[in-house]
C-alpha cells in the first residue's frame, strides 16, 4: 500500500478523476475508517456539550462552540495519534504535534464560525428560516464540522502526523 496521492495503477493513470478518487479510497480506507471513528467520537461530545451550553444553559452560540470544539479536539488528538496514525508518530514529540494539531483544528474551528456566521445572516434576512436553534445546530454541527473535517483530515495525515523519515535517510 503506497501512501502517495498519485495513481498507481495503470487503471487509475489513463482513467479520469473518478478513478483516481476511487483509488485513493481504497489506499487511504483504513485511515478514514479510524479517522470517522474518533471523529465521530469527538463529534458527539461537541454536539452535545455545544447543545448543553447552548440551549441548557442558555450560552451565547459563539461560546458554546468555541468550548465545544476546544474540548471535542483535545479528545480527537489523542484518539488520532494513539489509533488514526499510531505508525506515523515516530519520534516526533506529542507538544508539537498538538501545537499543529490545534493550529489545523482553529482553521476548522473557524470554518464553523463562519457557517454560523452565515447562518446569522441568513436570519437577518429570512428569520422565519434560519433564527433558530435547529438552523444554528445545521449551521454549526453539520455543514461546519462537515467542510472543517474533511479539511483537517487532510491537514492531519499532511502536516501533523506525517510519515516518518525512513530508517538510514
Amino acid at each position: 500500500m503506497t501512501t502517495t496521492d498519485t495513481p498507481t495503477t495503470p487503471a487509475e493513470r489513463r482513467g479520469g478523476p473518478i478513478a483516481r478518487a476511487i483509488g485513493l479510497l481504497k489506499r487511504h480506507a483504513g485511515e478514514l475508517v479510524r479517522f470517522a471513528g474518533v471523529g465521530g467520537t469527538a463529534y458527539v461530545v461537541d454536539v452535545g456539550l455545544f447543545n448543553l451550553l447552548y440551549l441548557g444553559m442558555d450560552w451565547s452560540y459563539w461560546y458554546a462552540k468555541i468550548l465545544s470544539a476546544v474540548l471535542a479536539m483535545t479528545l480527537a488528538f489523542f484518539g488520532n495519534r494513539h489509533w488514526t496514525w499510531r505508525e506515523r508518530r515516530g519520534s516526533a514529540a506529542a507538544h508539537r504535534q498538538y501545537a499543529l494539531y490545534f493550529f489545523f483544528n482553529g482553521i476548522g474551528l473557524l470554518i464553523a464560525l463562519a457557517c454560523i456566521w452565515a447562518n446569522s445572516g441568513l436570519a437577518q434576512a429570512w428569520p422565519q428560516y434560519f433564527d433558530n436553534p435547529l438552523a444554528v445546530n445545521l449551521a454549526a454541527n453539520v455543514f461546519g464540522v462537515g467542510l472543517g473535517s474533511v479539511f483537517r483530515f487532510f491537514a492531519y495525515r499532511t502536516w501533523v502526523f506525517n510519515s516518518p523519515e525512513p530508517k538510514g535517510a
